[in-house]
């Protein structure tokens, strides 16, 4: 298996600083960051966004993101779904949405070193965290929403529960760093993990032809070694379309930049950067003049669509691009290697 010190930075033609300029060219002035200009703005791709411009070296703005988090998190510990420029458009309360704070923050820390920072968020942080393990029942999954209404939507979704399998690792780890008890997190991780690894029928299997539950469980840490292997085999022809990338749902010919993007993560994140390099070799050409990237196109008539310039989609490449190419400190976050050998392990 070729490691990663032995992949050329030659093979990288995506321009990094077109790629971030995009994202800050679209953040507002409260630090509030859409999906593009004229689009709404949710919590995890928001985060998602901020994790771009940290690795594009945009620290003030960065901040500023987290900041806008800090200052719209409701009572209970949670965001709203959407918004547009600040006024809430979604009032549905996602437990995914609400913990992957802890991701974003985390991957700013691993660049920055800025332990300060973490203190500051730290409270902000906890209340999104808490709110997602309101969420959990006993056998270990996390519902995925309360309504606008406040009603409980039973239902598990296995991308969102992975997703905070993620989160978790991180918000105890900061928790660890900042010397703050956090007493049951890591009961209620270990009985997330086991629910993801052992207990898929107990989410929704309808979410099975999005390529997010084939590889989420892999990118979050769940699945490793030979079972993530397995997992990728089995799967692989049903979302991958050679030599153009990923499709976002097994039934569409849809070619979506993220989802590739995210592949090329969880590849990365079992240490197979040779089959990552080569898949994510096939979307870097897939960019506007102005460097920055496309967010998918249909096959085989290659129509660009949507054809908008979405920030979120920016920032998975360049964290795609960093796996593979150590750009920063924070190239590791997903590795599966990492999690265990790295000295952050002692706090899980």
């Amino acid at each position: 298996m070729t490691s990663k010190t032995s992949i050329s930075k030659q093979k990288l033609s995506i321009n990094i600083d077109s790629v971030a300029a995009l994202i800050k060219r679209t953040q507002l002035d409260s630090g509030e960051i859409p999906w593009s200009k004229t689009d709404k703005t949710d919590p995890w791709d928001h985060v998602e966004a901020i994790m771009g411009l940290s690795v594009g070296g945009y620290f003030d703005e960065a901040r500023r993101g987290f900041e806008w988090m800090r200052q719209n998190q409701l009572e209970n510990g949670s965001w709203y779904s959407s918004y547009q420029k600040g006024i809430p458009d979604d009032k549905t309360l996602d437990s995914n949405m609400s913990s992957y704070i802890a991701v974003g923050l985390f991957h700013h820390f691993l660049i920055t070193g800025d332990k300060a920072f973490l203190k500051k968020m730290w409270p902000t942080l906890r209340g999104g965290i808490e709110y997602a393990l309101g969420l959990q029942i006993p056998s270990g999954e996390i519902y995925w929403a309360r309504s606008p209404d406040g009603e409980i939507d039973p239902m598990s979704l296995l991308t969102g529960s992975s997703s905070v399998f993620m989160s978790l690792k991180c918000a105890i780890v900061i928790a660890g760093l900042l010397e703050i008890p956090v007493p049951g997190w890591r009961a209620s991780l270990a009985k997330l993990g086991d629910a993801i690894k052992n207990r898929r029928h107990r989410f929704n299997v309808a979410k099975s032809r999005f390529s997010m539950d084939w590889f989420y469980p892999i990118l979050c840490g769940v699945i490793t070694g030979a079972e993530a292997q397995k997992r990728i085999d089995t799967y692989w022809k049903k979302f991958v379309v050679d030599g153009l990338g990923v499709r976002c749902v097994s039934d569409e010919p849809w070619v979506t930049i993220a989802e590739t993007s995210e592949f090329v993560l969880s590849l990365s994140a079992m240490g197979n950067f040779q089959l990552a390099s080569i898949i994510f070799s096939w979307i870097q050409d897939k960019c506007y003049e102005d460097g920055s990237c496309w967010c998918g196109f249909t096959f085989p008539d290659m129509i660009i669509w949507p054809d908008d310039k979405v920030t979120w989609t920016n920032a998975v490449v360049l964290m795609a691009a960093d796996a593979l190419y150590n750009l920063t400190p924070a190239s590791q976050l997903f590795s599966h290697k990492f999690w265990v050998e790295s000295g952050y392990s002692r706090f899980l």
